[in-house]
Protein backbone atom coordinates (compact mmCIF):
# COMPACT_ATOMS: atom_id res chain seq x y z
CA UNK A 1 0.00 0.00 0.00
CA UNK A 2 1.51 3.36 -0.60
CA UNK A 3 1.70 6.10 1.57
CA UNK A 4 -0.66 8.61 2.23
CA UNK A 5 0.46 11.98 1.35
CA UNK A 6 -0.08 15.39 3.01
CA UNK A 7 1.32 18.79 3.21
CA UNK A 8 4.16 19.96 1.30
CA UNK A 9 6.26 17.27 1.62
CA UNK A 10 3.69 14.62 1.03
CA UNK A 11 3.56 13.15 4.78
CA UNK A 12 1.92 14.64 8.10
CA UNK A 13 4.85 15.61 10.00
CA UNK A 14 6.98 16.29 7.65
CA UNK A 15 8.74 19.93 6.88
CA UNK A 16 11.02 21.12 4.37
CA UNK A 17 14.28 22.98 5.50
CA UNK A 18 15.42 25.86 3.49
CA UNK A 19 18.61 23.79 2.98
CA UNK A 20 16.51 20.77 1.02
CA UNK A 21 16.61 18.42 3.81
CA UNK A 22 13.25 17.53 5.98
CA UNK A 23 12.85 17.31 9.46
CA UNK A 24 10.20 15.69 11.32
CA UNK A 25 8.18 16.78 14.07
CA UNK A 26 4.92 15.62 16.14
CA UNK A 27 2.80 17.73 18.31
CA UNK A 28 1.62 16.17 22.21
CA UNK A 29 0.62 17.65 24.60
CA UNK A 30 0.15 21.34 23.61
CA UNK A 31 3.78 21.03 22.37
CA UNK A 32 5.72 20.26 19.19
CA UNK A 33 8.75 18.08 19.43
CA UNK A 34 11.19 17.72 16.42
CA UNK A 35 11.85 14.49 16.05
CA UNK A 36 15.10 15.29 13.75
CA UNK A 37 16.73 16.32 10.55
CA UNK A 38 16.62 13.77 7.31
CA UNK A 39 17.61 13.12 3.64
CA UNK A 40 14.50 12.43 2.44
CA UNK A 41 10.76 12.77 3.44
CA UNK A 42 10.34 9.44 3.90
CA UNK A 43 12.58 8.60 6.71
CA UNK A 44 11.46 11.73 8.11
CA UNK A 45 7.43 10.36 7.80
CA UNK A 46 8.85 7.35 9.41
CA UNK A 47 10.66 8.41 12.59
CA UNK A 48 6.80 10.25 12.82
CA UNK A 49 4.61 7.12 12.23
CA UNK A 50 7.68 5.92 14.75
CA UNK A 51 6.51 8.88 17.45
CA UNK A 52 3.07 8.64 16.77
CA UNK A 53 3.39 4.32 17.37
CA UNK A 54 4.85 5.74 21.27
CA UNK A 55 1.96 8.32 21.56
CA UNK A 56 -0.70 5.52 20.59
CA UNK A 57 -2.42 7.59 17.68
CA UNK A 58 -4.66 6.01 15.59
CA UNK A 59 -3.56 4.24 12.08
CA UNK A 60 -5.43 7.47 9.94
CA UNK A 61 -2.63 9.47 11.31
CA UNK A 62 0.27 7.80 10.23
CA UNK A 63 2.00 8.17 6.79
CA UNK A 64 2.46 4.15 6.37
CA UNK A 65 -0.46 2.33 7.44
CA UNK A 66 0.94 -0.84 6.71
CA UNK A 67 3.25 -0.85 9.69
CA UNK A 68 1.68 -3.50 12.44
CA UNK A 69 3.49 -2.75 15.69
CA UNK A 70 5.52 0.45 17.23
CA UNK A 71 8.62 -1.84 17.63
CA UNK A 72 8.35 -2.27 13.94
CA UNK A 73 7.88 1.18 13.25
CA UNK A 74 10.90 2.10 15.53
CA UNK A 75 12.71 -0.37 13.17
CA UNK A 76 12.07 1.21 10.01
CA UNK A 77 12.58 4.60 11.52
CA UNK A 78 16.30 6.25 10.84
CA UNK A 79 17.72 7.73 14.02
CA UNK A 80 18.59 11.61 12.84
CA UNK A 81 21.22 13.02 11.65
CA UNK A 82 23.35 14.32 14.53
CA UNK A 83 26.06 16.27 13.51
CA UNK A 84 27.88 17.40 16.37
CA UNK A 85 27.64 17.39 20.17
CA UNK A 86 24.74 19.85 20.34
CA UNK A 87 22.47 18.02 17.80
CA UNK A 88 23.03 15.21 19.86
CA UNK A 89 22.52 17.40 23.23
CA UNK A 90 19.29 18.30 21.51
CA UNK A 91 18.04 14.78 20.76
CA UNK A 92 18.56 13.34 23.84
CA UNK A 93 16.57 16.38 25.11
CA UNK A 94 13.86 15.43 22.90
CA UNK A 95 13.74 11.65 24.05
CA UNK A 96 13.40 12.60 27.30
CA UNK A 97 10.32 15.08 26.00
CA UNK A 98 8.76 12.19 24.19
CA UNK A 99 9.28 9.79 27.20
CA UNK A 100 7.83 12.49 29.67
CA UNK A 101 4.73 13.39 27.34
CA UNK A 102 4.13 9.38 26.41
CA UNK A 103 4.20 8.59 30.41
CA UNK A 104 1.78 11.91 31.02
CA UNK A 105 -0.64 10.32 28.62
CA UNK A 106 -0.69 7.11 29.77
CA UNK A 107 -0.91 8.35 33.64
CA UNK A 108 -4.13 10.12 32.57
CA UNK A 109 -5.50 7.29 30.63
CA UNK A 110 -5.04 5.50 33.28
CA UNK A 111 -6.34 8.42 35.89
CA UNK A 112 -9.52 8.95 33.39
CA UNK A 113 -9.97 5.02 33.87
CA UNK A 114 -9.90 4.82 37.66
CA UNK A 115 -11.98 8.03 38.41
CA UNK A 116 -14.23 8.88 36.06
CA UNK A 117 -16.06 10.79 38.77
CA UNK A 118 -13.50 13.03 39.28
CA UNK A 119 -13.20 13.58 35.78
CA UNK A 120 -16.99 14.51 35.81
CA UNK A 121 -17.03 16.75 38.47
CA UNK A 122 -13.94 18.46 38.31
CA UNK A 123 -15.94 21.80 36.72
CA UNK A 124 -17.97 21.20 40.07
CA UNK A 125 -15.03 21.49 41.81
CA UNK A 126 -13.77 24.70 40.69
CA UNK A 127 -17.51 26.12 40.54
CA UNK A 128 -17.85 25.69 44.38
CA UNK A 129 -14.07 27.00 45.16
CA UNK A 130 -14.78 30.18 43.41
CA UNK A 131 -18.03 30.70 45.29
CA UNK A 132 -15.82 29.68 48.66
CA UNK A 133 -13.09 32.76 47.61
CA UNK A 134 -16.39 35.01 46.57
CA UNK A 135 -18.01 34.44 49.64
CA UNK A 136 -14.49 34.58 51.92
CA UNK A 137 -14.00 38.53 50.52
CA UNK A 138 -17.48 39.19 51.07
CA UNK A 139 -16.96 38.47 54.70
CA UNK A 140 -13.76 40.17 54.97
CA UNK A 141 -15.43 43.45 53.30
CA UNK A 142 -17.82 42.82 56.07
CA UNK A 143 -15.66 43.16 58.37
CA UNK A 144 -13.58 45.90 57.58
CA UNK A 145 -16.79 48.17 56.76
CA UNK A 146 -18.13 46.92 60.75
CA UNK A 147 -14.47 48.53 61.50
CA UNK A 148 -15.21 51.58 59.42
CA UNK A 149 -18.34 52.08 61.70
CA UNK A 150 -17.02 51.00 64.59
CA UNK A 151 -15.59 54.54 66.99
CA UNK A 152 -13.78 51.38 69.30
CA UNK A 153 -11.92 49.79 66.71
CA UNK A 154 -8.93 48.20 67.34
CA UNK A 155 -7.52 48.26 64.08
CA UNK A 156 -4.32 50.63 63.51
CA UNK A 157 -4.69 53.34 60.51
CA UNK A 158 -1.82 51.19 58.50
CA UNK A 159 -4.30 47.94 59.31
CA UNK A 160 -3.78 46.22 55.82
CA UNK A 161 -6.87 45.14 56.53
CA UNK A 162 -8.19 48.07 55.56
CA UNK A 163 -7.65 47.55 52.32
CA UNK A 164 -10.94 45.06 52.41
CA UNK A 165 -13.03 47.90 52.04
CA UNK A 166 -12.53 48.12 48.10
CA UNK A 167 -12.34 44.51 46.88
CA UNK A 168 -14.91 43.34 44.73
CA UNK A 169 -17.47 41.24 45.43
CA UNK A 170 -19.40 40.28 42.34
CA UNK A 171 -19.60 37.04 40.60
CA UNK A 172 -17.64 37.99 37.77
CA UNK A 173 -14.05 37.80 39.62
CA UNK A 174 -12.22 35.23 40.86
Amino acid sequence: MPPRRRGSSGFRGVRVRPSGRFYAEIRAGGFRLTLGTYNTPELAARAYDAAAWRFRRPRRDMNFPDVESLEEAEFLAPPPCLVDDEDRRRHRQVQRRIAIAEHDEQLMRQWRAQFPNDVDNTDAFFADLRAQRRSNRRHRRAVAEFELENPNTTWTENDPRWDDIWTETTSDDE
